[in-house]
């Protein structure tokens, strides 16, 4: 992306950020129905996921957290750009409430590190903002697929004390790094993980290829390990930090991982990604200065 190019995507996104949140989720559950009904493949594995999860009683309670979840997922896209584009003091503003908080202060002061593992859940992007605002943190994050992406990423989501490690071995030194300093590190526990570098273990009863990182840098260090999500609120009121430490251990293998991200998925189904494909074959190829 050219630099000219980036200014004018810039300042169109920050244009659709200032917009009200509400009138930003309006738009997203716009989007949700229109990817559900024009991709037949997304549909349906957004209802076999979220059927094998037991996590519905019956038919008619299915069918609406299916709806509520389309709209939920396309909200999730939409407000991205609030998220990213907003200055710093207003996305803050969207916080109306952070519980656990009175945790991350006792972990901090034992001086190993913090692990916040925040999975596709609710507003998955404020949650490192708003720590960044008050303590160091630094984020892991994949490459995206196009190239002309990677501006905005960055843009939006390195700032307000908040540092990206790519997801490669020089990416994982800088995780390191930041937990011997005793600062935070940031990582989604459910994104699947390049092939070789998980372990098959059982997600809602089925079997997914699960990051084995957390657990390993956990263990090496001694960090704290926290799961962390953003609570949507309806009507556009902004979101709810929630912040849940997980006992030494916890997810000493994969199989205790998933456990604790369905743990944290039952709290707010609706506002998880079921259209995600968690249970994806592993051919994905390494890139080249992954270790």
């Amino acid at each position: 992306m050219s630099d000219l190019s980036f200014r004018i995507a810039r300042f169109l996104l920050t244009l659709l950020a200032y917009i009200p949140l509400f009138i930003n989720h309006a738009l997203g559950v716009l989007l949700g129905w229109l990817v559900f009904l024009g991709s037949p493949s997304y549909a349906r594995r957004i209802r076999k996921n979220i059927e094998q999860s037991h996590i519905t009683q019956n038919e008619k309670s299915l069918n609406q957290l299916i709806r509520s979840n389309i709209a939920a997922s396309g909200k999730t896209v939409i407000e991205t750009f609030a998220i990213w584009f907003r200055h710093d003091k207003s996305v803050f503003n969207l916080v109306k409430a952070c519980y656990g908080w009175e945790h991350v202060e006792i972990a901090l002061k034992h001086g190993k590190g913090l692990i916040f593992l925040t999975p596709h859940l609710g507003c998955f992007e404020i949650t490192s903002l708003y720590y960044g605002a008050q303590h160091p943190m630094t984020v892991l994050y994949r490459q995206p697929r196009h190239a002309w992406l990677l501006p905005l990423i960055t843009a939006g989501r390195q700032r307000s004390g908040v540092t990206l490690a790519p997801a490669n071995a020089t990416g994982i030194k800088q995780l390191i790094q930041s937990l011997k300093r005793g600062e935070a590190i940031g990582i989604l526990p459910d994104q699947a993980p390049f092939e070789g570098e998980g372990a098959w273990a059982p997600f809602f009863e089925r079997p997914a290829y699960t990051m084995t990182l957390a657990s390993k840098l956990a263990e090496k260090t001694g960090a704290q390990v926290f799961m962390a999500f953003g609570e949507r609120l309806s009507f556009g009121r902004g979101y709810h930090i929630h912040i849940r430490p997980i006992e030494h251990g916890g997810i000493h293998t994969p199989d205790l991982l998933n456990t604790e991200i369905e743990t944290t998925i039952r709290q707010c189904p609706a506002q998880y990604l079921w259209g995600y494909d968690r249970y994806k074959d592993r051919h994905q190829t390494v890139p080249a200065n992954h270790h």
